[in-house]
C-alpha cells in the first residue's frame, strides 16, 4: 500500500453521520412528505440541538435546504448522495450475507459501517458481481458450492494459519474477561 492511500478516507464526500442524516431526510420525505429537525432527531434518537448542529455543514454544502417554515429538503446532490449510500448499503449487505455467508444481523451492521466509503466504481463492480453470482450459470453454481464447502477454519496457531498471519483473528473476536483484583490496598 502506498504511503498516502490512507488519506483517501478524508476525501470521502460524506461522513458516516452525514450519510445517515441525508438518508433519514430522504426517508421522512418519502414517508411523511416533510422533514423537520424534530422529526430527524426523533428518527436518529438524538436531541434537536445535536441534530441542528450536525445539519449546519450539510446546509452549508448545499446538500440540505431549509425553507422559511423550517421544512427541510434535499438538493439534487443531496438526493443523489443519499441514494448512492442506500444502494451501497444494499449491495454490501447482500454480498456479505448471500455470498460470504455472514449472519444477516452482522452483515447489516458491517454494511452500515462502510456504506458511505465505497466508491461508485467499486459499487458498480460489486453489483455486477452479485448479478453474475445470482445467475443460473452452472459454473457459478459449482463455484458457490465449492466455496461454501471450503470454509476456512482456524487452528489458533498464527505460524501455520492461512487466515490469521500474525494475530489469531478468531481469538481476537472473543471478549476478554477482566480478572478482578483480589489484592487489598
Amino acid at each position: 500500500m502506498s504511503k498516502d492511500v490512507w488519506k483517501e478516507y478524508v476525501a470521502n464526500p460524506l461522513t458516516h453521520s452525514a450519510a445517515h442524516y441525508l438518508m433519514t431526510i430522504r426517508n421522512l420525505l418519502e414517508d411523511k412528505g416533510y422533514a423537520r429537525v424534530t422529526d430527524i432527531a426523533r428518527e436518529l434518537n438524538i436531541t434537536r440541538g445535536s441534530c441542528s448542529i450536525s445539519l449546519k455543514p450539510l446546509k452549508k454544502r448545499g446538500l440540505v435546504v431549509e425553507d422559511e417554515n423550517k421544512f427541510l429538503q434535499l438538493s439534487d446532490q443531496g438526493k443523489l448522495l443519499a441514494e448512492l449510500v442506500e444502494r451501497n448499503d444494499e449491495v454490501i449487505e447482500t454480498f456479505l450475507r448471500d455470498v460470504l455467508g455472514v449472519e444477516p444481523e452482522q452483515a447489516e451492521i458491517d454494511a452500515c459501517k462502510i456504506e458511505h466509503l465505497l466508491s461508485i466504481d467499486t459499487s458498480i463492480k460489486l453489483a455486477g458481481f452479485l448479478k453474475f453470482i445470482g445467475s443460473s450459470n452452472r459454473v457459478v453454481n459449482d463455484f458457490m458450492r465449492e466455496f461454501r464447502k471450503n470454509e476456512l477454519t482456524c487452528n489458533h496457531n498464527v505460524e501455520e494459519c492461512s487466515i490469521c498471519r500474525t494475530t489469531c483473528l478468531i481469538d481476537s473476536r472473543k471478549p476478554k474477561s477482566r480478572k478482578k483484583s483480589t489484592a487489598k490496598a
